[in-house]
């Protein structure tokens, strides 16, 4: 998966050290059935998420990382939650944890397709038929569908 030029950039000074940066979780609904994307690096099947940008609003982020990954217009309809992630460490050794942003986002358009890199599938999937999913995604998933005015906080670090 591509790293982001600022987070490259960053770890030319701060090395392996952990990084904490913002994530959003981008959970596409059109009626009964949720959109979808199989991971290039896991294999596993989940909403769409991805990193927010310096200056970038996370709500923003989630829209953009729906068309980038998925080829999907979605527009955000609420905040579903906000949590932290455990520390992940990647193969070549940097260290980070995310502040998430769950999003509920309502379908527009487009039809879904692998996008870039990050995913091998793109699709929908009915509510009541869902692949198996990661429970850090799932759990993601149904605060996302509840039917509910706040926002979930999620305060124990999530998978």
């Amino acid at each position: 998966m591509p790293t982001p030029d600022f987070i490259l950039r960053l770890r030319e000074r701060i090395g392996r050290t952990p990084l904490w940066l913002v994530g959003t979780t981008a959970v596409v609904v059109d009626g009964d059935r949720l959109l979808l994307v199989k991971r290039a690096d896991t294999g596993e099947w989940t909403p769409v998420a991805g990193i927010v940008e310096p200056g970038e609003h996370s709500a923003d982020a989630a829209e953009r990382e729906v068309w980038e990954e998925a080829r999907v217009r979605a527009v955000v309809e609420r905040l579903a939650a906000v949590g932290v992630t455990r520390e992940y460490e990647y193969p070549n050794g940097d260290r980070t944890r995310f502040t998430d942003h769950t999003y509920r986002l309502r379908y527009v358009s487009g039809t879904p397709e692998v996008g870039d890199d990050e995913s091998t599938d793109a699709g929908w999937f009915p509510l009541d038929a869902l692949p198996e999913i990661p429970e850090r995604y799932l759990a993601r998933i149904h605060r996302a569908l509840e039917d509910r005015a706040d926002t979930v906080l999620v305060r124990d670090a999530e998978a």
